[in-house]
């Protein structure tokens, strides 16, 4: 129960490593925010939330895009609303869509920056004051293993996942002294729904690059957020960690 009677919200996570994380949360004691971006993933969030509620603990879904800042104000406030207050915040959505550099629309691009970056800029900036009130909290923003290495074909999503982790490293500097702590998590290749369009031989060989020898399940990556999230992870702060398989050595 290392996070018992928190309330977490968790952006991103009616499916992979953001439900991953919102069913781990309750499992040690929080009440979750489950957020997904569109109706077509309300089912899943509500899937979550009766997974959550089976754990003893509160959920709710909420529908918002939080790359628009009138939807990240409404899902904050219903947060505020059920459970009184935001203790921890994870930064988790995301969208990834594959082509090289001379083909991304720009449209395309703004978008995948819009969601990654503007996104965690936009909650990050809607919570941090009712945290500042308490003299407390957590912010958890997830990067990528690939933000290090670069992937062909990902120009904007690594570029998305860099930019967060200069922008975590910089609020951590302002927060420092605010019992407030904001770090990082950089994936690894992860079976989730992201990985679904992912032809079967770049996947072997993606595997075969790890030197771990698999790809990672989601049960492999959201002990790093319990870990932050906790009062474990108090002396960290502005860091990255990396659960990865060896793929990158930080």
């Amino acid at each position: 129960m290392k996070l018992k009677d928190k309330v977490a919200l968790v952006t991103g996570s009616s499916s992979g490593i953001g439900r991953g994380v919102a069913i781990a949360f309750a499992r040690e004691g929080a009440d979750v925010v489950v957020n997904y971006p569109t109706g077509d993933q309300a089912a899943n969030a509500k899937a979550a939330c009766s997974e959550i509620a089976k754990l003893g603990r509160k959920a709710i879904a909420m529908e918002a895009d939080v790359a628009i800042e009138a939807d990240v104000k409404k899902l904050c406030a219903a947060a505020n609303d059920r459970f009184g207050r935001i203790d921890i915040l994870v930064n988790n959505a995301g969208i990834a869509v594959a082509a090289p550099v001379q083909d991304i629309p720009v449209e395309q691009w703004d978008r995948v920056i819009a969601v990654h970056l503007r996104g965690t800029f936009l909650m990050t900036r809607e919570v941090l004051p009712q945290m500042y009130a308490r003299g407390s909290g957590r912010i958890i923003n997830t990067a990528s293993q690939l933000a290090y290495k670069g992937a062909p074909g990902f120009a904007h999503y690594t570029a998305a996942k860099g930019a967060i982790l200069s922008f975590t490293r910089s609020v951590a500097l302002e927060i420092g002294d605010r019992g407030i702590t904001i770090n990082c998590v950089a994936p690894g290749a992860t079976r989730t729904p992201i990985l679904d369009d992912v032809p079967p031989t770049l996947l072997e060989q993606i595997r075969q690059g790890i030197p771990l020898g698999r790809i990672a399940e989601v049960d492999d990556i959201v002990p790093s957020y319990v870990f932050l999230a906790s009062e474990d992870g108090r002396h960290y702060q502005g860091q990255c960690i990396s659960p990865n398989g060896g793929d990158v050595f930080l």
